[in-house]
């Protein structure tokens, strides 16, 4: 066998040669791919749990008094986890801005909404809850039950349904300084 006819080699051979490579070579991809979907994954986790964060911060009792120290966090997370009872056994839930509405056709619970019910939109706390309203410049207090999401204004803490503005003497002002108290 001359040297020509050994360092020839057959087009099957040639072709198996190539076709080993590009197996290797899309191993290669497959695992790069696999690498770059875990590293977006992770990504996504911490960004889902910076944005949870950011929306514990900017809660209403954060935003109801204007402040977003540390302080003012664990004093808010503490409302819930320890809660801060009266002299009567309520649960002192926040102080804010209450505004009321009166348009709508479904609540967030699957009501139809009635403007002439005592009722209230609250951001976090359980349909059913109810609230006693207590504005803090008048004094006047009415208990709502919570069937509604929002408010969505930053600052407020409560919207109220009409009827229950009217209770409070808010209509002319349309906003109030108020003290929500967890009436069960």
């Amino acid at each position: 066998m001359s040297f020509f006819e050994g360092a020839r080699r057959t087009r099957t051979q040639i072709t198996a040669i190539r076709i080993s490579s590009m197996a290797i070579s899309y191993s290669a991809l497959c695992r790069k791919s696999v690498r770059l979907l875990l590293v977006v994954c992770g990504a996504a986790s911490l960004a889902a749990c910076a944005q949870s964060t950011f929306a514990v911060q900017r809660s209403e009792f954060i935003a109801g008094t204007g402040q977003g120290t540390a302080e003012h966090h664990r004093q808010a997370l503490a409302l819930y986890q320890l809660p801060n009872r009266d002299a009567d056994g309520t649960r002192v839930a926040s102080h804010g801005v209450a505004s009321f509405y009166s348009e709508g056709t479904r609540t967030a619970s699957g009501e139809k909404f009635n403007k002439n019910d005592l009722t209230a939109a609250h951001r976090t706390l359980p349909f059913g809850t109810r609230l006693r309203v207590t504005d803090e410049d008048t004094g006047r207090s009415v208990t709502v039950r919570v069937n509604d999401r929002g408010p969505f204004v930053r600052g407020r803490v409560v919207d109220v349904s009409r009827s229950a503005a009217v209770a409070l003497g808010m209509i002319d002002k349309g906003v109030a300084n108020v003290r929500l108290d967890v009436v069960n």
